[in-house]
């Protein structure tokens, strides 16, 4: 196992991207851990091979990440390659989206991987080695109306990566960001259950749109997951892996936006999420 890569990966239940990517660097010769929260595990059992392993792990809980980095770093003896990739929606006009939907997407999403990289940078620091790498969204370069608190977790570790990304180096520790545009998983039937639980006053009368956007990143021609982990691992994989990752269905489209001034932006949102008529 010695000149094998040791690959953490969070958030790995099947459906998920997180399932793929622990396919993905399994297939590239790397040792896997597939983890994920206790109810899930069962998700992973066909995981389960030479090459991977599955451990339990809770990212907003530090006892549980604690625990899956020893029983790792137990069997292993280092972590070379963390993926930062748990993470869960969160749809709904910010006005009235609850604070608690807010507050624990921002701690999955955001202080998630925070958590799991001051467990795993002083590991790396010692062996002045390693790579972690953020999984971010494509929205987190361009927020869209209905998804403000999921754009803004998702910003937020964009900026994050960016600091990292400097203050790691002096330790050998590369930080590699990925920006997913569309790509097929479980993400958009988790969110329409979600966002089918709420009552909305305020934006009652736009709860068609709401539930769109809920859907947006799983059209038709939303990229295959399988297709998406292996060029991540490869490029992850690679001797001078990139700063930032971005692959997917609507890149492109986000990229364009990104450069376009915010009156552009915010008519074609107002066109696309019906926001382009006032509340009779």
């Amino acid at each position: 196992m010695s000149d094998r890569k040791i690959v953490l990966v969070t958030g790995c239940a099947k459906g998920g991207i997180g399932y793929e990517y622990c396919r993905a660097f399994a297939g590239q010769n790397c040792q896997v851990f597939a983890s994920d929260i206790s109810h899930r595990m069962q998700d992973m059992l066909d995981l389960k091979s030479d090459n991977i392993d599955t451990v339990e792990l809770d990212v907003s809980c530090d006892e549980s990440v604690r625990s899956a980095m020893d029983t790792v770093l137990s069997k292993c003896g280092r972590i070379d390659i963390l993926i930062n990739n748990a993470g869960i929606g969160s749809t709904g006009p910010l006005a009235e989206l609850p604070l608690d939907a807010i507050r624990k997407a921002w701690e999955i999403n955001t202080l998630g991987q925070i958590r799991l990289v001051q467990h795993v940078v002083p590991h790396m620091a010692l062996r002045r080695s390693g790579s972690i790498v953020n999984v971010g969204s494509i929205v987190g370069t361009v927020s869209t109306p209905w998804a403000g608190s999921y754009c803004a977790s998702k910003a937020a570790v964009i900026a994050m990566s960016n600091s990292l990304r400097l203050e790691l180096r002096p330790f050998g520790i590369k930080v590699v960001q990925v920006l997913p545009g569309a790509v097929r998983s479980n993400l958009g039937s988790t969110n329409l259950e979600k966002v089918g639980s709420y009552q909305w006053k305020l934006y009652k009368e736009f709860k068609d749109v709401i539930t769109e956007r809920a859907r947006a990143s799983q059209g038709n021609k939303a990229m295959d997951g399988a297709i998406f982990a292996r060029h991540v691992a490869k490029k992850v994989l690679s001797p001078k892996p990139p700063r930032q990752i971005v692959f997917g269905h609507m890149t492109g489209l986000f990229a364009l936006l990104s450069w376009s001034p915010l009156w552009a932006r915010d008519l074609f949102f107002s066109n696309r999420f019906g926001l382009n008529k006032n509340v009779p």
